[in-house]
């Protein structure tokens, strides 16, 4: 079992948490979805371990163990790549590989247009641009208003998700973790990520030139599988590669997980015979 370190870095006045994986000299640095934590890429970041990587799961401001200040202005996907450089430099790390889900996987992108120079590779999960803007705002605004008019119901039902036991699954504490997030917090979070800067410009995406690996699957209103496909044809070393369904990764991980760990290898070179991937 590879080494596990928790830790925390401050940066912007917050307290951010994350949690190390192996000890390889290649870091990759995981980030998760909105409104989840660091838990639901825990099973990807060991395997990647496995395989002689050293992996970083952070948790976002606003979620997991990382400090919880109650300003949306906090919650700005540009300032959440600053805070991923910042853990670099934490760490006196020059390069890393940085990828995630969703809204991680666009903080990744943020990262790779203000601070090229300290991305070795892109890995995308589902990533959110242009054409999911109107999905998400349907989905995302009822929740910000019930947060916001009825906070009484909605903090009732969180403290009673935080009471159900935790399980040997780590995506479905992750999304128990998320259920059971205080209304304010939730509230603050939904408006500086819906109020802020969803992704860079097409111009900018065009200027990234680290290669890319984009994950995503045709039946996802959230992640439209159009905006994975526009964004590794605006990459100039991106490459798609189709997933049967949004939870493959999490629940039949070994196609996927093969890809991307033969794309890690490509970006450090290595030819070393590894363990065999399971799961």
């Amino acid at each position: 079992m590879a080494e596990v370190k928790v830790d925390t870095f401050e940066h912007r006045g917050c307290r951010h948490s994350y949690e190390v994986h192996g000890d390889g000299d290649d870091l990759v640095v995981y980030m998760h979805g909105l409104l989840m934590d660091r838990e639901m890429n825990r099973a990807l970041a060991l395997t990647m371990a496995e395989h002689g990587y050293r992996v970083v799961l952070p948790d976002f401001l606003g979620h997991g163990q990382s400090d919880k200040p109650r300003h949306a202005s906090t919650y700005r996907m540009d300032q959440y790549a600053t805070d991923m450089v910042a853990l670099l430099d934490h760490l006196d790390v020059e390069q890393a590989v940085f990828g995630g889900v969703s809204l991680g996987a666009d903080v990744s992108l943020h990262v790779a247009v203000a601070e090229p120079q300290r991305v070795r590779g892109l890995l995308f999960e589902m990533p959110v641009l242009e054409w999911a803007v109107p999905a998400a705002a349907l989905l995302f605004t009822p929740i910000l208003l019930a947060m916001h008019y009825v906070p009484g119901p909605a903090g009732w039902f969180g403290r009673q998700i935080s009471r159900v036991p935790r399980t040997s699954n780590d995506s479905l504490n992750s999304l128990l973790t998320s259920l059971s997030a205080p209304p304010e917090v939730v509230k603050a979070v939904l408006h500086g990520i819906l109020t802020g800067p969803v992704a860079p410009t097409v111009e900018q995406r065009r200027n990234v030139d680290a290669p890319a690996l984009v994950i995503a699957h045709t039946r996802d209103m959230i992640h439209p599988f159009s905006d994975a496909e526009n964004l590794s044809e605006a990459l100039p070393n991106g490459r798609l590669l189709p997933a049967h369904s949004m939870l493959e990764l999490r629940m039949r991980p070994d196609r996927l997980t093969a890809e991307i760990i033969d794309f890690l290898d490509e970006l450090s070179g290595d030819t070393r015979d590894e363990p065999a991937l399971t799961g």
